[in-house]
């Protein structure tokens, strides 16, 4: 069989990311060029602000990755791309950026949605990862706990009913003064406290989450003292909605009687998170997650899910079009 080298972009929020990844799985190049400091100092990303750094960045970051892979323009059999979800300035950067290459290279063009690809950042970390399995994916914008009956077959158990758990991580971060982005000082902090403080924790009868109740809470200690201990709060804080993802995902488990379960997403990053994940193999799970680099936005992602979505027939045309809102279809 043939190998298909595919060109992955992604624009969907404040990372430029090219990838060159052949047959879905080996990554060749992944470029990623990150607005992280340009936003830190107003406190989130600016939607206007990343839109034109994606456009000062994607040529160049285009090029860096063909340099990278060692190909050229005729070696690259498809083009997949983020549209959605996301900034839709953003994923308009990236989207246009794409159908151009694709009309100009008269290479297929993949339309691919942003939570399929962290689901298959597994892939690539993991090749001996295949369907079906749980996956728990976690980030900014999403909490949704997904079964993936095939490679381009979902089904959503459960998801949030009102933050994401990201965004949770963020605002919690944000009151107690520790900035953006609040997923990695959280996690840091919390290394050095004790989950000593009650935290309420919102149970439905089916598999949804809920986060504001938590994070309501923690905005509320905090503004009765000031002066409470961070390191306990984040402590705890983290150890509440770590112990609600393993409520609803061993619940689904044993309701499918599914053993292989993933995590996906930027908060999948989170140290704590992991490792109690990794506990459920003492009960005889199989536990993945991605390299730390294929946690967070980034083209490779994108190229993998693309190119399975090829491989299952699908094809986007150049009428294609930014989604901020798209939702994950089955």
């Amino acid at each position: 069989m043939k190998d298909i080298i595919t060109l992955g972009i992604e624009s969907s929020c404040d990372e430029t990311s090219v990838a060159v990844v052949k047959n879905g799985r080996e990554v060749l190049s992944n470029v990623i060029n990150s607005q992280i400091e340009i936003h830190k100092r107003f406190g989130g990303v600016v939607p206007e602000i990343a839109s034109r750094n994606h456009v000062e960045a994607i040529s160049n970051v285009t090029k860096e990755a063909l340099e990278k892979a060692g190909i050229g323009w005729n070696d690259i059999d498809l083009i997949a791309c983020t549209y959605g979800p996301g900034l839709v300035g953003a994923l308009l950067v990236g989207v246009s950026y794409a159908k151009g290459l694709s009309y100009a290279l008269k290479k297929p063009l993949i339309g691919t949605n942003h939570i399929e690809g962290h689901i298959a950042a597994n892939y690539i970390s993991h090749p001996e990862l295949k369907p079906p399995f749980l996956c728990m994916v976690i980030s900014g914008g999403h909490t949704h706990l997904i079964h993936i009956k095939d490679y381009n077959q979902f089904e959503i158990l459960g998801k949030t009913r009102d933050d994401a758990i990201g965004e949770a991580f963020d605002k919690v971060a944000r009151v107690i003064g520790l900035g953006y982005p609040g997923g990695p000082k959280i996690d840091a902090m919390a290394k050095k406290g004790k989950p000593t403080i009650e935290m309420p924790k919102t149970h439905f009868d089916n598999l949804d989450f809920s986060f504001s109740g938590i994070k309501t809470h923690i905005i509320n200690l905090h503004h009765k003292d000031p002066n409470i201990n961070h390191e306990d709060l984040c402590a705890s804080f983290e150890k509440a909605v770590t112990e609600v993802l393993l409520e609803n995902t061993k619940k689904a488990a044993e309701q499918l009687g599914i053993k292989t379960i993933a995590l996906a997403g930027g908060v999948s990053a989170n140290s704590y998170i992991r490792s109690q994940f990794l506990e459920l193999t003492k009960e005889g799970y199989q536990i993945y997650y991605p390299d730390l680099i294929l946690c967070t936005d980034n083209a490779a992602m994108i190229a993998a899910s693309g190119y399975y979505n090829y491989l299952g027939g699908m094809r986007s045309d150049l009428r294609l079009n930014a989604i901020p809102n798209l939702k994950i279809e089955g």
